[in-house]
């Protein structure tokens, strides 16, 4: 039987942030555009939609006069993409 897969993960953008972030301890906002190619409206919109699930934590400061965002991936946000990795791994066994 196949699982539902997370509808806030199988998103294109977000499933690629939450894989960066899975991997590092944090991420500021010009590196995750960077790596994901993302326009920096599209990657906004993902981040909120991300952080607004719970599975990532999103800090602003100022590093001198320019705004800083960064992002670290919440405890949830693990359990979910670990769950979202097994789901499709149960794609790909054969039947």
């Amino acid at each position: 039987m196949y699982k539902d897969l997370d509808p806030v993960l199988h998103s294109q953008l977000r499933l690629a942030v939450v894989s960066i972030l899975v991997s590092v301890e944090k991420a500021d906002f010009a590196y995750l555009k960077k790596e994901t190619g993302a326009t920096s409206g599209n990657l906004s919109v993902q981040i909120t939609k991300l952080k607004e699930a719970g599975y990532i934590e999103v800090k602003k400061k100022f590093k001198g006069n320019y705004p800083q965002t960064t992002c670290n991936i919440t405890t949830l946000g693990q359990e979910r993409f670990a769950a979202y990795v097994k789901a499709i791994f149960g794609y790909l066994k054969p039947k």
